[in-house]
C-alpha cells in the first residue's frame, strides 16, 4: 500500500486528503446556500450554522495537514504531454484553492467569532474568539466569506473540468493519479 506520495503518482494519503477536502468544500457550499434563507422558526436554523462551522474548523485542521503532507513529500511530477502552460496553470490553480479555503475558513470563523464568543466544535471542545468583540467585523468579513466560497468553488469547478479534459480528450493519467497510486 502506497502510503507517500512517488514521482509518478500520488500516495493513499495525498488522495485521501484531496477528496477529503473536496467534499468539505462542496458540502459547506451547499449548507451554507442552504441555510441562509433559514427562518427563526425553521428546524435547522441553529442546528445548520453549528455543523456548517464545526465541519469547517475541523477542515482547518485537515488543511494544515495537507500543506505540511505537501511540503514534506515529493509531488509526481507533470507528465510528458503536459504543456508549460498547464504546468503552471495547474500549480496557480492548487496555489489559489489552497489560499481561497484558509481564506473561507478565517472569515467564516471571523464571523462566528465577531461578537466576542467562541465556537463549538460539535460539543467537543470549543474554539474561542481571537478578536474578542468588534463592532462590524462581522459585516466586513460575511463579505470576504461570501465572494471568497464563491471563488472557490467556481475555481474547483474549473479543476474538475480540467481533469475531465486531461481524462477524456487527452487520455492521459491526470485524473486516474488522483484515483488510486500506481
Amino acid at each position: 500500500m502506497q502510503l507517500s506520495n512517488s514521482r509518478k503518482s500520488y500516495g493513499w494519503v495525498a488522495i485521501l486528503l484531496h477528496w477529503l477536502i473536496a467534499l468539505a468544500v462542496f458540502g459547506l457550499f451547499g449548507l451554507g446556500w442552504y441555510m441562509v434563507d433559514l427562518g427563526y422558526y425553521d428546524d435547522w436554523y441553529r442546528t445548520a450554522p453549528d455543523i456548517h462551522r464545526s465541519v469547517g474548523l475541523i477542515l482547518a485542521a485537515v488543511m494544515v495537514v495537507r500543506v505540511a503532507w505537501r511540503l514534506f513529500n515529493p509531488r509526481p511530477e507533470p507528465l510528458a504531454g503536459h504543456s508549460r502552460f498547464e504546468i503552471w496553470a495547474a500549480y496557480g490553480a492548487h496555489l489559489t484553492l489552497y489560499v481561497l479555503i484558509f481564506v473561507a475558513i478565517v472569515s467564516g470563523y471571523l464571523i462566528s467569532t465577531a461578537d466576542g464568543s467562541s465556537v463549538q466544535v460539535f460539543n467537543w471542545f470549543s474554539v474561542p474568539s481571537v478578536t474578542g468583540r468588534m463592532r462590524e467585523l462581522e459585516t466586513i468579513v460575511g463579505d470576504v466569506h461570501y465572494w471568497s466560497t464563491w471563488a472557490l468553488v467556481g475555481l474547483a469547478g474549473v479543476h474538475a473540468l480540467a481533469s475531465m479534459k486531461h481524462h477524456f480528450i487527452d487520455r492521459d493519467r491526470t485524473l486516474r493519479r488522483m484515483l488510486k497510486p500506481d
